[in-house]
């Protein structure tokens, strides 16, 4: 049985079969096996689906007797951690090459206690892009009917629903690949194989993304050139308007790709974090694992770092020196700050800190090891946890550290030591008013300065919050319950900030809007966004009679 108490020692481990979270004293994974043939082997029947709360992406419960003639992948995920992002397009890959003869069943076992709110379960599925079934395990009894001890953990299971093997971590495609289309070859010779196509009851084909922005993860704001930089994460684009909602233009064309060129035809795919220097706006393209820049004066769309493909090599976590930012792979840079000629960026499947000199067109780690932890130190001893928001005061950095639900600070000349000024651990959060180690948050992931305090998206908690640096106490601002009958909460997971002329614009990503805040009455507003069209729907999100 998984340990799942908040005592216990949590490892972030780095094996052949990926990068994961897992409870307690590591035992021998089973993703360090070779996949086997089932051929000649006594199976176990599976476990069964019930105990969960709710089902999503489908029209009612499943259970394994619905499911049997097909191969069924378990995903056991939760919606904050990285490495289960990292692994949703190899599953939607693998969905796509074994189309009639796979199933993947996605089992949501929480993390945070906000993670159990099926609905915010339901936008993760709608913002992630899933498009298979998901049942909410918020009690976890799925994951210890199975075992499980990580996040990701794959379960597979044969047409006959025996139980065939797990995996845990990310970089498992081709394990996972093999592992299928054997299981497909055995059954189809046996004639157990079930080929008959099933459509599962998507919430996409009733919530469609018709919306002005679709779940924006980041903000800038431009006070003097009245500019306002919206990362319209799920949409793919960036929408430019001024600082009253009228648009100016749109970064993109709206469908997930990786292009360069001009702005109408460039792709994107989940931009998040954006940096202004002048006339280019850098932008942290999340699951492009790039940074790319735009020329606001020809309206041209480059690439300055990454390749364009997730680095999975942990040796490159340990770089000292300076290489060419073209030529090494990303990990899901999430927020950008500009510092002079130096561009931050809060590496988050690394748990890490990179620089990139813009005039030699170099980078390296700037800090962390990339352990995922929470640990104080020098910049190269220091561990954090999928760090996801920046903002400085031109001598430190201050991140929104969000697995360990930290604001970390980190001295920009790389001398002295990094230093948390709230956040305990890994499984340490909550909702907590307090100074230092008595306060507590819930999934930061985002933070600016403002006025000498800092101004904290407390995501999860659906709250802005300010922390004062020098003496480390925390506030609640604004945000929380929904107040009266009718009215609903003035955020939902809220995730980039940014500050210009007196105003907080917010990215409310669950809300798919962007809240504006008066700094001086504290007035909540929704920015009413002018000329600002959705993008054609993509092919996916049309039902299938539609297509």
């Amino acid at each position: 049985m998984a340990v799942r108490h908040i005592a216990a020692s949590v490892l972030a481990l780095t094996l052949a079969g990926g990068i994961f979270y897992s409870f307690g004293v590591p035992t021998k994974v089973a993703a360090l096996q070779n996949p086997k043939p089932t051929v000649g082997r006594e199976l176990e029947a599976a476990g069964e689906l019930d105990g969960g709360i709710a089902w999503l992406n489908t029209a009612g419960p499943i259970s394994m007797a619905d499911l049997k003639g097909k191969v069924v992948l378990l995903d056991f995920w939760t919606l904050c951690c990285i490495n289960c992002i990292h692994i949703m397009p190899d599953l939607a890959k693998l969905e796509k090459k074994y189309p009639n003869e796979l199933v993947v069943i996605g089992v949501h076992s929480a993390k945070f206690e906000n993670e159990k709110d099926t609905r915010s379960i339901r936008q993760a599925i709608l913002r992630y892009e899933i498009a298979h079934p998901v049942v909410n395990d918020a009690n976890h009894k799925i994951w210890d009917r199975y075992g499980v001890q990580s996040w990701p953990t794959m379960a597979v299971i044969d047409p006959d629903g025996k139980f065939v093997r797990t995996l845990s971590g990310e970089g498992n495609y081709d394990t996972l690949d093999n592992i299928v289309g054997n299981l497909i070859a055995e059954h189809k010779k046996k004639g157990t194989l079930n080929e008959k196509p099933v459509r599962f009851d998507l919430i996409r084909y009733r919530e469609t993304a018709d919306t002005p922005l679709f779940f924006p993860g980041k903000v800038l704001a431009d006070g003097p050139g009245d500019r306002l930089f919206i990362a319209d994460s799920t949409h793919h684009r960036i929408v430019v308007t001024n600082l009253n909602g009228e648009k100016k233009s749109i970064i993109g064309s709206g469908s997930p790709g990786f292009r360069d060129g001009p702005a109408a035809a460039a792709q994107f795919d989940d931009p998040q974090g954006m940096a202004l220097d002048g006339t280019t706006l850098y932008i942290a393209d999340r699951k492009n694992h790039a940074i790319r820049a735009v020329d606001l004066t020809t309206n041209i769309v480059s690439t300055i770092a990454g390749t364009g493909k997730q680095d999975g090599d942990f040796e490159n976590r340990r770089l000292q020196n300076m290489v060419p930012a073209r030529g090494i792979g990303l990990n899901s840079p999430w927020d950008l700050l500009l510092h002079g000629r130096q561009l931050f960026i809060a590496m988050a499947g690394h748990h890490q800190i990179w620089v990139m000199d813009l005039d030699a067109k170099t980078l390296r780690p700037f800090a962390g090891t990339g352990r995922e932890n929470i640990k104080d130190g020098p910049h190269y001893a220091a561990n954090f946890a999928q760090p996801s928001g920046l903002a400085s005061d031109g001598k430190y950095l201050y991140v929104a550290d969000s697995e360990v639900s930290a604001i970390r600070k980190v001295p920009l000349d790389g001398e002295g030591r990094v230093t948390t000024l709230v956040g305990e651990g890994l499984f340490e959060f909550g909702d907590i008013d307090g100074v230092g180690t008595k306060a507590r948050l819930q999934h930061a992931l985002g933070v600016i300065l403002h006025d000498g305090r800092l101004i904290v998206a407390d995501t999860y908690n659906n709250k802005i919050k300010t922390l004062d640096p020098a003496t480390r106490e925390v506030k609640t601002w604004l945000g929380g319950d929904a107040k009266g009958w009718f009215g609903g909460p003035l955020f939902n997971e809220p995730a980039g900030l940014s500050a210009a002329n007196g105003k907080l614009y917010v990215a409310d990503t669950n809300a798919s809007r962007i809240r504006v805040v008066d700094l001086k009455t504290n007035a909540v507003t929704t920015l009413s966004l002018k000329g600002v069209d959705p993008p054609p729907p993509q092919k996916e999100w049309l039902p299938p009679l539609a297509k």
